[in-house]
């Protein structure tokens, strides 16, 4: 059997996809050397005809990348569980920006993900937390002990697990001639093919140090040019992705915000001293839910996280899961879900 790859495609997902073993597509396509192997737009693969089938994973599965398409393809079952489901913008390339709510209350959280191209576990991790919300609240259940619906008829949660759609495809498929951005990507990453250590959004800007607190600081200390990361752009604000971000802020009223983003294993709660007083206790109960360390601050500014606190004097957290080199293996993501799930439950109660 021949199979086109789509955009969006890796080995991982095309092999589950046909329950087949990765290795089995290594063995019958021999220009795929390892399973890290990039597979492109247009690429015809053989599929190998297997007695015994593998059974499929769910796009949540450890061993599976998530990407845009992922996300995309749960927004019908997130909607039939009841979550509000809402574009609120487009990345360079148009793909769309999805924010999630779920409750009634009128305190108001926001979660969000994705924000690096190398850090799409946090996607991953948003995405299925959300689900699983959404799950148990519909059938009245408690989640490890937390009354979702006593919860959520006091706050209403937000959730954008993905803000950099363009930079997670690009590393979890690389760079093909027909890309739109493949002449200045490639110069970029000085025409090498590889994109694991790739941050950025497509434009070569870093998201998270796109914003208006201490923005000049940060610029004049990284990257004068797009770069795979840190570049902080000409000015703040320059990237659709953050304008996105930006707008919704605005236009809601956040208790306050947790950014998720690896690695590290710690948690990142103040800005120039700028956070209130309650941050503080509110840090050492996530801690206390996930084994992180409270980090008082990363010495760095122009994050989403410092312009919250700058701005609406709220708390904001910066959770660096998981530890290693991004992207982590596919792998880490069980360690992922086990030590965030009661971070993520207990952020909704602070």
């Amino acid at each position: 059997m021949k199979y086109e790859v789509k955009q969006g495609d890796t080995l991982a997902k095309v092999a589950n996809f046909f329950e087949v073993r990765p290795f089995d597509l290594l063995l019958f396509n021999q220009e795929l050397t390892s399973e890290r192997s990039y597979i492109q737009p247009g690429m015809q693969l053989d599929i190998p005809t297997i007695q015994k089938k593998l059974q499929k994973k769910d796009n949540f599965h450890h061993t599976l990348e998530f990407g845009p398409n992922d996300l995309e393809e749960i927004v019908p079952c997130l909607k039939h569980l009841g979550v509000r489901v809402e574009i609120i913008g487009f990345s360079v390339m148009k793909k769309p920006i999805y924010a999630f709510s779920i409750g009634t209350g009128k305190k108001e959280v926001f979660y969000s993900g994705g924000w690096h191209a190398n850090e799409w576990h946090t996607s991953k991790f948003l995405a299925k937390f959300l689900y699983e919300c959404a799950v148990f609240f519909q059938k009245g259940h408690a989640w490890n002990d937390y009354e979702l619906s006593a919860i959520f008829k006091e706050i209403k949660l937000y959730v954008v697990p993905m803000v950099n759609p363009d930079g997670v495809e690009l590393v979890q498929q690389g760079i093909y001639k027909s890309h739109p951005f493949y002449d200045l990507v490639t110069k970029i990453n000085q025409g090498q093919t590889r994109f694991e250590h790739w941050s950025s959004n497509i434009r070569g800007v870093d998201l998270n140090h796109q914003w208006p607190a201490g923005w000049e600081i940060e610029a004049k200390e990284s990257p004068q040019n797009p770069w795979s990361r840190h570049f902080s752009g000409q000015e703040p604000l320059t990237e659709p992705e953050a304008k996105t971000i930006y707008r919704l802020t605005r236009r809601q009223s956040f208790a306050h915000v947790l950014a998720f983003h690896s690695q590290g294993q710690v948690i990142y709660w103040g800005y120039r001293g700028m956070e209130p007083p309650e941050s503080k206790r509110m840090v050492e109960r996530l801690s206390l839910k996930s084994s992180y360390t409270p980090v008082l601050t990363a010495d760095s500014d122009g994050g989403f996280k410092d312009w919250f606190i700058q701005e609406t004097g709220r708390p904001g957290f910066t959770i660096e899961v998981g530890v290693g080199t991004n992207p982590l293996p596919n792998e880490t993501f069980a360690e992922i879900w086990a030590n965030n799930v009661q971070l993520a439950l207990e952020g909704l109660i602070l």
